[in-house]
């Protein structure tokens, strides 16, 4: 079980740097860093000329690559230590598909110019793997008893909020990989708005900026969502350490994530600044996939009596 757990985190911190070094590809322009040849670089085990595109692509290959036989070691193990937990196998398989499908959405935009809306879904199929092997983790530590999540009962309707909260921030994480992709990032030079002395002058606005815009505008509401969500949910479940702890740092999450957005723009695209942002939502999304499981199993719960 020792062995699990050092396992579990050490994948899951893995995929913190597979996510990050995907949104430093992408930020820093070195997607074409190995030219359109893949796995190699350029065609070459040993590229001739080294440039600091080449670098960033290549290093982020390789960590991939390594995670890559991690998780799978992961989930092969958790399967068979505690695959009696009814959401192992499932996440175990999850963990490693999605994984595969990341690698061969990033090779084909390699091989193959891709569309930037095509591309967009990259971070998002990252997301869910992310999600899984998180997932696979907490669940490794649950049976390990360093916390209880088993009683907990979560209500019909706080379920549903959860589900619709979740599949709209998948929404609004897709919104913001298409301003990376589209290079929309600094098409608006004011915040909140495209231009704070005219803000309704919406005439002119190219596609860049109303895709800009509208990321802004749907991580608004998600902010506002978040919000209520995490006051209704903490005042209901006063007696769930995992239900106030986790919902507690769900709103600090959301609210880093509004002041990065806010300062990537008024830094103009700050590199460590919009390599946070693109962690933050990564482990704001993660903690809502742990809350969908929670619901499932009190929705199971439900069904049996």
């Amino acid at each position: 079980m020792k062995i699990l757990k050092w396992l579990s985190v050490l994948a899951t911190l893995g995929m913190v740097f597979v996510l990050t070094g995907g949104a430093l590809v992408t930020k820093t322009g070195s997607a074409d860093g190995c030219g359109d040849s893949w796995p190699l670089c350029h065609g070459e085990i040993i590229p001739s000329e080294i440039t600091p595109e080449l670098v960033i692509e290549l290093s982020h290959r390789l960590v991939s690559g390594s995670m890559g036989i991690i998780v799978v070691i992961l989930a092969v193990l958790a399967w068979k230590k505690i695959g009696h937990v009814r959401e192992v196998k499932l996440l175990s398989f999850l963990s490693v598909f999605f994984l595969v499908a990341q690698a061969l959405i990033g090779a084909a935009a390699v091989v193959w110019e891709q569309n930037d809306f095509v591309l967009a879904i990259h971070f998002g199929i990252s997301l869910i793997s992310f999600a899984s092997i998180l997932l696979l983790t907490l669940l490794v530590f649950e049976v390990d008893k360093k916390f209880d999540a088993k009683s907990l009962f979560i209500k019909k309707k706080h379920r549903m909020e959860i589900y619709a909260l979740s599949i709209y921030t998948f929404l609004v994480v897709y919104s913001g990989a298409l301003v990376r992709h589209t290079e929309a990032n600094l098409v608006c030079g004011s915040w909140p708005f495209c231009n704070n002395t005219a803000p309704l002058d919406l005439a002119n606005y190219s596609l860049e900026q109303w895709i800009q815009m509208g990321h802004r505008l749907a991580a608004g509401i998600l902010f506002i969502l978040a919000l209520t969500a995490s006051l209704r949910l903490i005042s209901n479940y006063k007696h769930s350490s995992v239900m106030r702890g986790g919902w507690i740092l769900i709103l600090a999450l959301i609210s880093l994530q509004v002041i990065t957005g806010a300062l990537i723009i008024l830094t103009m695209l700050n590199l460590g600044i919009a390599l946070l942002h693109a962690l933050i939502i990564s482990c704001f999304f993660g903690l809502l996939s742990y809350f969908i499981l929670l619901s499932s199993r009190s929705a199971k719960y439900e069904r049996e009596q």
